[in-house]
């Protein structure tokens, strides 16, 4: 993983996992790969920590267009193949079905060989029994559209 990503405290990498299974593209321009981060400019906060503490990729904008405001990270070329990619690869059971999906399709298209380090055994952390949840997550219920309802709540069909 070089030195492009490292001391990537448990927060930080769980954070890192997270915005990217929920937010993330995977992909590219056809030419190079790219991981692109998406998200309105209320959320600068999180795009200036990002930069901070993932010092390799690029923050784009604010950009202000077709009625949206928005901020993009992007993370390709050397920092993506030799740090990025690496560290999800390690961490790839935190990501949820479609976002690994994405993830491996990126991969493939792009011919990124996928590899891991092993990983540092975590520092000072104590689990006590029975306050993690182990085995597989509960499946989600299929049927999680959402319509409005009168008066603009919101509810569950």
């Amino acid at each position: 993983m070089d030195t492009l990503l490292r001391d990537v405290d448990d927060f930080s990498a769980g954070y890192l996992m997270g915005l990217l299974a929920g937010e993330a593209h995977f992909g590219g321009d056809q030419k190079q790969p790219q991981i692109t981060l998406r998200m309105h400019v209320r959320h600068e906060g999180i795009f200036r920590w990002l930069v901070w503490r993932f010092p390799g990729g690029s923050l784009y904008g604010p950009y202000h267009h077709a009625g949206r405001d928005y901020y993009q990270w992007m993370a390709r070329g050397p920092y993506l193949r030799r740090a990025v990619v690496p560290f999800l690869a390690q961490h790839r059971e935190w990501l949820d079905g479609p976002a690994g999906e994405r993830f491996d399709a990126m991969c493939e298209t792009y011919a990124i060989e996928v590899f891991t380090r092993p990983r540092l055994a975590p520092a000072n952390v104590t689990v006590r029994p029975g306050s993690a949840p182990s085995g597989p997550m509960p499946a989600i219920p299929a049927r999680t559209r959402r319509r409005r309802g009168v008066g603009g709540v919101t509810e569950a069909d």
